[in-house]
Formats: C-alpha cells, sequence, structure tokens
C-alpha cells in the first residue's frame, strides 16, 4: 500500500489503521479533547449542551426529556439541558453508560466591530479589489447558508429577492441584530438598482437565526451548522466566534465537512488585542478570513493566527441593515465579519461554475490563487493572500483530499462520530491500494485510513511526500 501526503509529517501504520500526522505548528494545532471531570464547570452558563452515546436508550432519551432536553443535533445525538437540571442529569447518564460527553453552552459574538458613516458617501471598492468587476457572475447554483442574527426579509434588498430561505424563524428588533443582514448584503444582494451589489448577487441564499433571544451561543450555532449541512452540498458562513473553544461546535463542522459542506469563518477583531484564539475560525477544516483596508493592508484590528487562510476587504464595507436600524436601511461597516461573506460568495460563485470540485479542492483552490499580502507563502495576517476571484476560476484544480474528515480513528471506525465510518482502503477482493492527500499543520493535522488485513498476513506500507516521514506498525 502506498500513502502520499502533500506536506511533511510523521505517520503511524496500524494493523487495520494508518495516521499520517503533519508537525505540530505551536499554539495554533489542534487541542487535547475535551472530557468531562466535574460538574462545576456547568455553572458557568444557565445551558448544558448533552451528548447521548449511540445506541443509548428510550430509558436515557425518556430523562433528558423529563430534564427540559431540547434537541440541537440529531447527527451529534446533542440535548440543551438547563444546567440546574443537567447536574442531576449528567451523573444518571454516566452510571446508565448513556453518557457521551457534556460542556456548558460557549458564548459567541458577532466579528464586527460597528457601523460607520453614511454608505451614500463610499463606493463599494472592495468589488474591484477582489477582482469580481471583472468576471460576469452566474445565476443561482451552491448554496450558501448565513449562520448570524436574523435576515430581515423585508428590506428592499432581499423583498421579493429569488432563490431566498430561512431556515428557521428570523428575528431583526434590537440593537445589534443588523449584523445577519449585512452580512447577507455583502454575499448576495441583488443587482436591482438599489444601495448595495453582493459578490453573488443570484447567490441562493439560507439564513440561519442564531440569535433569537439577541445573544449568540454555541448551542444556536451549532443547531445553524446541522441544518444548513443536512440539506446538501453548500457553504456555510460563520461572521462569528468566541475565545472558548467546543467541542461539540468542532464536531458539528465536522459532520458538515463530511457531508460536502465548506464552512467559512472570520477570523476576528482582536488584532490590537493580543490575538488570543478564536473559534471556530481556528478550528481544523474551517477557511479563516482576515480583514484588509481599501489599500489592500491587513486591517490593524484584524486577530492575527496561524490558521489564517485567506484575506478579504473589512472596512468601509457599505452594507443593507433593517430599517428598524438605519431609516435608509444602509451604513458602512467594518470587521472580518463582512470579510468572510465575500469570501463564502466567492466559493459559492466558484464551485457552481467548476462543479466537478468538491469542497476540498474548492477551499485549496481559493488559497492557492489569492494574491500574496506579506512574506512569501502563508503568514498568520492575511493566511496565503488577498481573495483573487478572476484565478480562482482560471487556475488548474487541485487534487482532491478524499475521505475528509478523517483526522482521527474516532471518524473512520464504524459507531464513532462519523457513522457508518469510512471503508477500508483494502478488501478481501483487493489487497492492494494506493491514496493521495493533503496535510496540513492547522487545516487537517493528521489523516487516518482503516486497512483490511487477512489473518496470518502482514502489512506493507510505503509514504512519500515532500519531508520525511516515519512510518510505524502498531497492532
Amino acid at each position: 500500500m502506498r500513502v502520499f501526503a502533500s506536506r511533511c509529517g510523521a505517520a503511524l501504520l496500524a494493523a487495520g489503521l494508518i495516521v499520517v500526522t503533519a508537525p505540530p505548528a505551536g499554539a495554533a494545532g489542534r487541542g487535547a479533547p475535551l472530557i468531562p471531570r466535574e460538574l462545576d464547570s456547568l455553572g458557568r452558563s444557565p445551558g448544558t449542551l448533552v451528548q447521548l452515546r449511540r445506541g443509548a436508550g428510550r430509558e436515557a432519551l425518556r430523562q433528558v426529556r423529563a430534564a427540559g432536553g431540547v434537541p440541537v443535533s440529531r447527527g451529534l445525538r446533542l440535548w440543551h439541558v438547563p444546567s440546574t437540571r443537567a447536574r442531576l442529569l449528567v451523573p444518571r447518564l454516566a452510571l446508565a453508560g448513556a453518557l457521551g460527553e457534556f460542556e456548558p453552552e460557549r458564548p459567541r459574538s458577532r466579528g464586527g466591530t460597528g457601523p460607520g458613516a453614511d454608505p451614500l458617501l463610499v463606493e463599494q471598492h472592495w468589488l474591484a479589489r477582489v477582482g469580481a468587476d471583472r468576471v460576469e457572475p452566474p445565476g443561482p447554483g451552491v448554496p450558501v447558508t448565513v449562520i448570524d442574527s436574523g435576515l430581515d426579509l423585508e428590506h428592499p434588498e432581499f423583498a421579493g429577492r429569488p432563490d431566498t430561505q430561512a431556515l428557521n424563524a428570523q428575528t431583526v428588533a434590537g440593537g445589534r441584530e443588523f449584523h445577519g443582514t449585512a452580512v447577507a448584503s455583502i454575499l448576495a444582494a441583488p443587482s436591482n438598482g438599489l444601495g448595495v451589489v453582493g459578490i453573488y448577487p443570484r447567490a441562493r441564499l439560507r439564513s440561519w437565526d442564531a440569535s433569537p433571544s439577541g445573544l449568540f451561543s454555541s448551542r444556536d450555532v451549532i443547531e445553524g451548522i446541522d441544518a444548513a449541512s443536512a440539506l446538501g452540498t453548500g457553504v456555510i458562513n460563520l461572521s462569528l466566534g468566541g475565545r472558548s473553544r467546543s467541542r461539540f461546535e468542532e464536531e458539528a463542522i465536522l459532520l458538515a465537512v463530511a457531508r460536502g459542506s465548506l464552512v467559512v469563518a472570520a477570523a476576528g477583531n482582536d488584532g490590537r488585542n493580543g490575538n488570543p484564539r478564536n473559534f471556530p475560525a481556528d478550528l481544523p477544516h474551517v477557511l479563516t478570513v482576515a480583514s484588509t483596508d481599501p489599500l489592500d493592508r491587513v486591517s490593524g484590528f484584524s486577530t492575527r493566527d496561524a490558521g489564517t487562510d485567506l484575506a478579504a476587504p473589512g472596512e468601509e464595507i457599505p452594507v443593507a441593515v433593517p430599517l428598524s436600524y438605519a431609516p435608509d436601511g444602509y451604513v458602512s461597516a467594518n470587521g472580518t465579519s463582512f470579510s468572510a461573506p465575500i469570501v463564502a460568495g466567492a466559493a459559492a460563485w466558484l464551485w457552481t461554475q467548476r462543479q466537478q470540485l468538491d469542497a476540498t479542492q474548492v477551499a485549496e483552490l481559493l488559497r492557492r490563487s489569492a494574491r500574496d499580502l506579506g512574506p512569501s507563502g502563508r503568514d498568520p495576517a492575511s493566511g496565503f493572500g488577498l481573495l483573487d476571484l478572476p484565478h480562482a476560476l482560471s487556475a488548474p484544480a487541485p487534487p482532491a483530499d478524499p475521505l475528509e474528515p478523517n483526522d482521527d480513528i474516532d471518524h473512520v471506525r464504524p459507531g464513532g462520530l462519523l457513522e457508518p465510518g469510512r471503508q477500508p482502503l483494502t478488501a478481501p477482493a483487493s489487497l492492494r491500494a494506493a491514496i493521495s492527500a493533503r496535510l496540513d499543520t492547522v487545516e487537517d493535522p493528521r489523516d487516518a485510513y482503516k486497512v483490511y488485513v487477512p489473518p496470518g498476513r502482514r502489512v506493507d506500507a510505503s509514504l512519500r511526500s515532500r519531508g520525511a516521514l516515519v512510518l510505524e506498525l502498531w497492532r
């Protein structure tokens, strides 16, 4: 068997499993799994996310419902339970062998620094900065889901807009509820002679309101990711984030990737605050977007992180907002929140015109075709560089990265996260196989593959990459 990796790393071969691991990249790599140890953490949030083990019986479901549990993700067997009741429920489920994991809800916030001047004084410079003015956008194609605050479906930009779908009830009242409408307008405002036009004006736009009460939490984000990815292949935009990592948010993203989704997230706006880690932007398999100014310089507020993939304009961006927020329905906004939908819309545009690509190829093509802004190659400020849409549309397609996500044994084994697991590379009737794949210290830190080993036989494996690798056999 031969396994090819495009970036150097370390490798493990097990009797029945091959794991290829990229070298660590300091603090930016994948953290240790979150394992519940005590109930004290449940006091940090009014709500707790409780995951049932696969195969948990009716009694476990009865107890969860009796504790006020509300389903969050069917694919993850995940429930939301009030923390006061979860403190009693979790030990009972653990004793019955029905508990998977649990964690308090994680706070999430919008990735915008807020509105600025009247947009009628601001030209839509950003369209030219990414080359969108030099190419003709396609008709409706690959859908894009904005998971954010609600979309104002009565705004002149969206009232009667074709191919616009609300996946849940949309709320737009409140001081910060302009955000989802603003993000959606950058992505898909139609070319209708009104205030602004999005990067992909005829996109199939979907909206999930992740702040029905005016506040974001990991629960609402997970629900949105699950709902969007359950509809099939598409792009998901997350212009939000927080400093605390959520195991279940990460699992929801992995499940979405397995379903064929491409997940795009704002890098964060803490460039002047020490660049703390921001989630979900800092998770594997997320296309993370930084902000640039009108002169293609990385914005001072844009978070610098090893996981940054691309940059796109994020300053002086004219956006649509609910009429209850601004009488004329438009403001100018700043923040990586408004950079991410430019990339998300470009990804959907690219995917619509090159439908033979899969999500891994679309993401890699956007990275490879970007215009370098900083030091040669990837850097924490701008990633691989500024989005270049015409180049992405014409550049050769990179090879697919098959069987993703497969970062862990739990991703490939039956009964694991991605049930029913992955098929082995080899089988009784086919004992030889070769696979070509990519590794990245942040986006795709390790690859695991199952192999079929006949009784009494040995495994011969070779690994070829751009750097030295170690191959080990485990039983």
